[in-house]
């Protein structure tokens, strides 16, 4: 158990982090910080944190695991913040969607300090941002990635990794590049797209018509059009080299069916589904689809 949780950044995905571990039994007071005195004031009434600090530094002071929930923008200035007080004997995360850009302001600003910093990212969230939407259960049975630095002891790694599956996570453990390069497919075009894609429906005069027709197909490939501008531009910016080189690959699938389409070549689309669809239905079942570079 921990005697206390620093909290920066009293949103959705700190607050719920804050829940969760009073849930489990994991920690005894909560300290949280916001920029905006109306977020921690709303946290402290919620019972999401015992008390308010009024800078990120003293929500440090006297903690003994500090999480930095705040956006991957706002990462290094948060370091600069805590700087003197981040000590090898406190455990320091993020949930930031980058690591990267992160590990790198990180290391510029907290150099020999960096240590006690395990960079973090679960796999949760809600399109709704905001302390008022913090759920206990939000990261319960959802992956958390742990991107360790070869500064980082063994046994700071692994106070993260019993913390995270505290609170009933999975956790594993990969390199910065290895996962920048797999949340760029997986998330972080998959954004993009459905931004891109919702905004071509937009630009159309008869785009209300079409949406009143919508259906659940539309809403579920949708949904993620509706996720924090602000969050998802700096992710997308951080990850910008990774995330082009996976829209390039989306180009040539989607060119190929356009092709295909333009020739009316139905049994050449027809192979390009069924291909797809095989491999998405394997991958529902657990099984890894096998398909040529």
């Amino acid at each position: 158990m921990f005697k206390q949780l620093g909290l920066i950044g009293c949103g959705l995905m700190g607050g719920s982090f804050a829940i969760a571990m009073r849930q489990a039994g994991l920690v005894e007071r909560i300290i949280g910080y916001s920029k905006s005195p109306s977020t921690t004031e709303r946290a402290k009434q919620m019972g999401v944190i015992d008390q308010a600090a009024e800078s990120a530094l003293l929500a440090v002071s006297g903690s003994d695991v500090v999480l930095m929930a705040v956006p991957v923008s706002a990462s290094e200035g948060t370091f600069r913040a805590i700087r003197h007080l981040v000590n090898p004997n406190v455990l320091f995360m993020d949930v930031g969607s980058t690591k990267r850009d992160v590990i790198d302001a990180a290391r510029r600003v907290l150099k020999d300090r960096v240590e006690s910093f395990i960079p973090a990212h679960p796999i949760a969230g809600k399109e709704l941002a905001g302390i008022q939407h913090a759920d206990g259960q939000l990261y319960r049975d959802r992956q958390v990635i742990l991107t360790p630095i070869p500064q980082n002891s063994p046994q700071m790694v692994e106070k993260a990794h019993a913390l995270w599956k505290g609170l009933g996570c999975h956790v594993t453990v990969m390199t910065p590049e290895a996962h920048d390069e797999a949340f760029a497919a997986v998330s972080h075009l998959p954004h993009l797209v459905a931004f891109a894609y919702f905004a071509g429906i937009l630009q159309q005069k008869a785009s209300d018509d079409f949406l009143a027709l919508a259906g659940p197909g539309f809403r579920d490939f949708t949904r993620i059009a509706a996720s924090d501008p602000t969050v998802w531009k700096d992710i997308l910016i951080a990850n910008r080299e990774e995330v082009l080189k996976q829209s390039q690959r989306f180009r040539g699938a989607l060119g190929a069916l356009e092709q295909a389409l333009r020739e009316c070549r139905g049994e050449a689309l027809e192979a390009l589904v069924r291909g797809v669809s095989q491999a998405r239905s394997q991958w529902r079942l657990g099984s890894t689809p096998r398909t040529k570079a």
